[in-house]
């Protein structure tokens, strides 16, 4: 919303004199008498008007504070005039520090830095205050046609800090969590062309979906469901932000794809990452016949088959694919080797693991080391029904060329650090190094990276587990 500053009104409540009330059988109310003007409040000489709004008891003026006439960032002044009586909001920051207001990169230059975050609608520089007595900084403040608001250093040029400026809504949605059979530890369950009588009410969960746009779509922070809103299967809309749809319906496995990438981000971020593949990622749910799913890096796509078991059903199918999607925005090209493909597809299935953890129990029937096991019913015999495991005995003897077969021994290397170290130190450790991972890495150059990781986060001790796992599996 667009703010522009305002002259006071010399009536400050003369429109609330006109205020008629009815009561009874078209009888009215007298008018309020005029309120007395207040005082004049003296006004600081570093803040400059912002905006006047009148109420019905008063007047509220707001300034915005500025350091030798730059404006200084979340810095405020208000004047409420109310009658006679007037009080203030004194919202100045306190700034030290800062020797200059002369930036040193040009306007165009921050327009430029923040490009990755969208195109600039608006630049002006700005006085960042310090905290905890640290000196104040001078910055850009850019705003984009994404909606961020991005902080630029105005010295160095590089990125201080990214806000999304959306207020965000939430909703709620009918989700398999994280599918039928871990839900209902059953692993007799049958698709029966996507039939609702095949499973249970029981295995359903309604959930608050986060996050949302408030646009009625499945559209938020970190995920976006792109089917087109018309067609045989239309993008799912709720004026009220309720999608509480069942298996037979195309809508369900939409709802279940956004649930399952908005929980992963929030995961990643509440281990302190605040920019791996923080965006809108895009979701194409249902969109082939195909019993496959995949993410296309050219477009940053994931794309959820509907072949066998709909895959969107299955979270752990779409945070396998997520994985895909992380990996290509820490490292640009990211498995470009046939050790990279393998990397890629172990830390999918671990992706997967590690946030049923969350939610479900580690059981007999449905352990966590076996992944997407509802959608592996359609083409599996024996049970539990697995695509694949993080538990098996292979080793760097036994690498067969496939990417998805190798991937079981690095999916294991790393799942061993998880169950050693703890879900969170793991996955922290596993995340962080990957930003470190060449497009066409090595097991090994991988694998050393990511105990120098545990060395520099954790110390020696945890080093050395990490290193134990990847030296079960012969990857060094």
């Amino acid at each position: 919303m667009r703010r522009s500053p305002l002259v006071a009104s010399a009536a400050v409540i003369a429109a609330a004199g006109a205020l008629l009330c009815t009561a009874g059988s078209g009888s009215v109310a007298a008018p309020l008498p005029a309120a007395a003007p207040a005082a004049r409040t003296p006004v600081p000489a570093d803040v400059t008007l912002v905006q006047v709004r009148q109420s019905l008891l008063g007047s509220h003026t707001w300034y915005a504070q500025t350091y030798r006439g730059v404006p200084v960032l979340g810095g405020f002044y208000a004047v409420h005039s109310t009658g006679a009586t007037s009080s203030v909001d004194d919202g100045r920051r306190s700034v030290t520090g800062l020797a200059s207001v002369t930036p040193g990169l040009a306007r165009a230059g921050a327009a430029s830095a923040a490009r990755a975050h969208g195109n600039a609608r608006s630049t002006r520089l700005v006085v960042v205050p310090g905290v905890g007595g640290a000196p104040a900084a001078l910055a850009y403040e850019v705003t984009t046609d994404q909606d961020k608001q991005v902080l630029v250093d105005a010295r160095s040029g590089k990125i201080a800090k990214v806000t999304d400026e959306r207020r965000l809504a939430t909703g709620s949605g009918k989700v398999f969590d994280p599918s039928p059979v871990v839900a209902l530890q059953n692993e007799s369950l049958k698709d029966s062309a996507n039939a609702d009588s095949a499973v249970p009410a029981a295995a359903y969960k309604t959930v608050t979906l986060a996050n949302l746009d408030g646009s009625g779509y499945l559209r938020g922070a970190y995920a976006t469901v792109v089917n087109s809103t018309r067609g045989k299967n239309p993008a799912a809309f709720s004026s009220t932000n309720a999608f509480l749809y069942t298996r037979s319906d195309n809508r369900f496995e939409q709802v279940n794809s956004y649930y399952a990438v908005d929980r992963l981000q929030t995961y990643i971020q509440s281990l302190g990452f605040t920019n791996v593949n923080n965006e809108a990622q895009d979701l194409n749910v249902n969109a082939t016949t195909q019993d496959n799913s995949w993410y296309t890096p050219s477009q940053d796509t994931i794309t959820i088959g509907t072949g066998g078991v709909d895959d969107g059903e299955d979270q752990e199918v779409v945070w396998h694919e997520y994985g895909h999607a992380v990996q290509d925005d820490q490292v640009p090209g990211f498995g470009a080797s046939n050790d990279g493909g393998a990397i890629g597809e172990g830390f999918g299935d671990y992706l997967a693991a590690t946030m049923s953890q969350a939610n479900s129990a580690d059981t007999a029937t449905t352990p966590w080391a076996c992944v997407m096991d509802w959608d592996s019913t359609s083409y599996t015999s024996t049970t539990p029904h697995c695509i694949r495991r993080l538990d098996t005995a292979k080793t760097v003897a036994n690498r067969t060329g496939e990417v998805h077969d190798d991937g079981e021994i690095w999916s294991h290397a790393l799942w061993d650090m998880n169950r050693n170290l703890g879900r969170d130190k793991a996955t922290r450790i596993i995340l962080e190094a990957q930003f470190g991972y060449s497009p066409t890495t090595t097991w090994a150059a991988a694998a050393q990276k990511t105990v120098d990781t545990a060395t520099a986060l954790y110390g020696a001790a945890d080093a050395a587990t990490v290193r134990a796992a990847f030296q079960a599996r012969g990857i060094l």
